[in-house]
């Protein structure tokens, strides 16, 4: 199941392809001026835009495996209009995107923001976007991740890289040892969201945002951190609200022994020798490193950023009290066809115990990506935004299927809200089985974006025209938002013998009461 969950929490390329977001049409120069020093980006109309913006010194040579720091000044102008490169990660040979929707370049010194602001503005509302890729893939600088709309409708939008993998996301006794005493340890890649965050508080006035208004919001296991952010003593002061898409949010707890334990194995596979030391960790060839890395990108508790998992912090009310916005989609389980998981083998992780609410589904495929979809996201998202409900927590369920796509699949796949959120169709460049959007797809993107903009400025997500008024959820109202069409429609005790049965079967494990 810890593996099942850690797969889940990966991107779908198609949703995420680079298309034309780096285009600028007619752009003009346009100046800032940040801590780190002066800016020049561009502007086009209405929307101002600053690429490959260090936001930490680069962690390379003894700084792998290191908290990062903010950058080093610079006196003369930096040209902000190329995105920096994207974090280590594999990459396709033939060019075409990763599961992550990534195809490069890569380099080590990958710690770079980019910034969608409205022109001229003044006190904006802030996103700070975390992308997915389970932790070990994607980029923020993916075309369905461009923050123009949001930038046209008054928010800026901030998209960052961060270490990934067995660089974002590794413990060795070696590390430990080397770290100062309340140093954090294994979650670089969680650490580099926390200095965005704080370089966004520091420096967002210089695009017009306002630094008391700030949301984080992320897909995946960039919803996952989030959930890790809001558990970690560390995570406090950050962000004032926070938006989870298909994040999870039922996590094992992972001792830092154990980690180190896993940490030294790849070492060794990556041709580190026995009782290796921080600096030789730190000289292994990049690329050894990637190939030696497994799906267990999971967290460790090091007492430092993490003093229990994220699922026993908000069984006990332990996280950040802030305005949250969570869901999931229909089809989560569209993961099993890209990891190429055979589905008996889900069935295998998967609680047993759940299993006799879901008699009713005519065949075994059915009910295996069913209880992984209500397993990996469905019943991690209510279960959260009941434990979080004293935020307020608003709960959604994504179903729609664009109309070219209808008929061809079983439900809104992992990712698929991506380009109804950020709407940014028209920056996909070419989609696979050339899906373009029809008037109804487009009603769909005009709602969904317009909840997200308004939970940005305003701490609830009031939708737009037509669209029912949007009830904070409790465990007593049972009331989610659920987006299959436009409008919207409210829905209460959503599949609620099917999520109370896997709360009943999957939380005990996670040594919480269901």
């Amino acid at each position: 199941m810890k593996r099942m969950v850690r797969a889940a929490l990966a991107s779908t390329a198609l949703y995420l392809t680079a298309g034309a977001a780096s285009a600028q049409v007619q752009a003009q120069a346009i100046t800032a001026r940040i801590d780190s020093g002066p800016l020049v980006g561009t502007a086009d109309g209405a929307v101002v835009v600053f690429k490959g913006i260090p936001y930490a010194v680069p962690p390379v040579g003894p700084l792998r495996w290191a908290p990062p720091a903010p950058p080093a000044k610079w006196t003369k102008p930096l040209v902000a209009d190329t995105f920096g490169p994207i974090c280590p990660q594999k990459i396709n040979a033939d060019g075409s995107p990763n599961e992550g929707g990534a195809m490069g370049p890569t380099s080590e010194d990958c710690l770079t923001l980019n910034v969608w602001a409205p022109k001229g503005a003044t006190k904006a509302p802030v996103m700070v976007w975390l992308h997915g890729g389970g932790n070990t893939m994607g980029a923020g600088s993916l075309g369905a991740y461009d923050g123009t709309a949001f930038a046209r409708d008054g928010v800026v939008l901030v998209s960052i890289n961060y270490r990934l993998g067995p660089l974002g996301f590794f413990a060795h006794p070696a590390l430990t040892k080397a770290a100062k005493a309340d140093e954090p340890l294994a979650s670089y890649g969680v650490m580099d969201q926390m200095a965005a965050l704080r370089w966004t508080r520091r420096n967002i006035a210089a695009f017009g945002g306002d630094a008391a208004n700030v949301t984080v919001f992320g897909e995946s296991a960039g919803g996952g951190d989030i959930i890790v952010l809001m558990a970690s003593p560390l995570g406090r002061g950050l962000f004032d609200k926070a938006i989870v898409e298909s994040g999870g949010g039922w996590s094992p707890e992972a001792s830092l022994a154990d980690k180190e334990a896993k940490g030294a194995a790849l070492a060794k596979r990556a041709g580190a020798p026995d009782g290796a030391t921080a600096a030789q960790l730190r000289a292994l060839p990049v690329d050894a490193v990637l190939q030696a890395q497994s799906l267990d990108m999971g967290l460790a508790i090091d007492g430092r950023l993490l003093t229990e998992s994220p699922t026993k912090a908000f069984a006990a009310g332990h996280v950040v009290k802030a305005p949250l916005m969570i869901g999931s989609n229909s089809y989560e389980a569209s993961l099993i066809a890209t990891f190429k998981m055979p589905r008996a083998f889900v069935m295998a992780t998967l609680p047993a115990g759940a299993k006799p609410a879901y008699a009713d589904l005519k065949s075994s495929d059915e009910m295996a990506d069913a209880m992984f979809t209500d397993a990996v996201m469905g019943g991690p998202a209510r279960w959260i935004a009941g434990k979080a409900s004293g935020g307020p927590a608003w709960l959604y369920h994504f179903s729609y299927v664009p109309d070219m796509q209808r008929g061809h699949v079983a439900g809104a796949g992992h990712a698929t809200e991506i380009p109804f959120v950020f709407d940014t169709w028209d920056r996909l460049g070419v989609l696979a089985g050339g899906v373009k959007p029809t008037p109804a797809d487009n009603a769909v993107v005009a709602v969904m974006h317009a909840c997200w903009v308004a939970f940005a400025k305003t701490g609830a997500p009031t939708c737009a025209a037509g669209a029912p008024a949007w009830p904070a959820y409790t465990t007593q109202n049972d009331t989610l938002m659920e987006f299959d069409g436009a409008p919207p429609g409210l829905r209460a005790h959503f599949r609620k013998p099917q999520l109370d049965a896997m709360e009943a079967a999957a939380l005990p494990k996670l040594g919480v009461a269901p």
